[in-house]
């Protein structure tokens, strides 16, 4: 059982995206990360997706793979979409170097990769990127999900659109009986906010229904420094002290140094979810076309990809 992993303590999430909508990257992805001790993984909702991720666990061979759907509300980067302004763009090209999802080419934004990370947004001189928020209808996509048997249903609650927070949970909570997850930051709340907005949400659950992702710079990975995973460790901390009956997991700017890290600074936590670190790592070899096939591409991958599981 997913509880059983994160009671373990040493619970690894991959990361694939919430607004990734990639297939079969999500497939490679998966399928890489099972062969390397990942059981717990995060992807975008919907049954495409969802569907390339139990591809990736039969290709890895495991029937103990958890899968989490997340989705956001309004103005939550983990579903947003970058959107070019043609006639602001000069073609300088800087977007499409900077893109850690290949979402970009030829000053054309390919959305079903795009995740929201707002790179592009911050390089172009022009002024010429901005993002567009694509949340979902819960009531229109999770239930084919909870179908098809997902494991998890985290809901990205940063930003303070209090009331569509609120809104968006009630209808998880009231139709899933599975794992919940609160994925939340202090990018626009006090720690006091932070703590409260927990609070409120976990009211009337079960102890241990629900995991916190402790958000510390939302998609902030791809160094492998302490320094980027500092706000990752900051940001649990606070929710630690609040002794919250609640699964903690880092996230935002996490990596290989994450737990060591978390360790150093007495956090008690469960798991660490590491996205962008995860996938920049090995996208070298998951973005070979036959590299699910070619098992010099995949292993040169794996390798990698166990040593950052094992660090957690």
């Amino acid at each position: 059982m997913l509880k059983d992993l994160l009671d373990s303590k040493k619970c690894f999430k991959l990361v694939c995206g919430a607004g990734n909508e990639d297939p079969l990257q999500v497939e490679k992805l998966t399928a890489l990360y099972a062969k390397a001790g990942c059981r717990f993984f995060d992807v975008n909702a919907s049954l495409d997706i969802v569907s390339a991720a139990k591809r990736g666990l039969e290709f890895a061979g495991v029937d103990d793979g958890y899968i989490c759907v997340s989705v956001g509300i309004n103005g939550d980067p983990h579903v947003s979409k970058a959107e070019i302004d043609y006639t602001k763009c000069i073609g300088c090209g800087q977007c499409d170097e900077i893109c850690p999802q290949r979402a970009i080419k030829y000053h054309k934004v390919k959305k079903a990769k795009c995740i929201g990370c707002g790179r592009c947004l911050k390089i172009c001189p022009k002024g010429a990127i901005s993002y567009i928020s694509e949340p979902k209808e819960l009531s229109e996509v999770l239930p084919p999900l909870i179908n098809a048997g997902i494991d998890c249903i985290e809901l990205h609650a940063i930003g303070d659109n209090v009331e569509e927070i609120d809104s968006n949970w009630d209808y998880i909570k009231n139709n899933f009986d599975g794992m919940l997850s609160i994925c939340t930051s202090r990018g626009e709340l006090s720690d006091r906010g932070l703590v409260e907005r927990i609070k409120r949400m976990i009211s009337g659950l079960a102890p241990y229904r629900v995991i916190v992702q402790a958000d510390g710079f939302p998609m902030s990975g791809g160094r492998d420094d302490y320094k980027t995973t500092l706000q990752a460790v900051a940001t649990a901390e606070i929710v630690q002290n609040e002794k919250f009956p609640v699964y903690i997991m880092l996230s935002g700017g996490t990596n290989s140094k994450t737990a060591e890290l978390a360790n150093m600074c007495g956090i008690n936590y469960h798991g660490i979810a590491i996205g962008s670190d995860a996938r920049e790592s090995v996208r070298k070899y998951v973005d070979c076309e036959d590299f699910l096939t070619n098992k010099t591409l995949f292993d040169s991958a794996l390798s990698l990809a166990k040593a950052l599981v094992e660090s957690v």
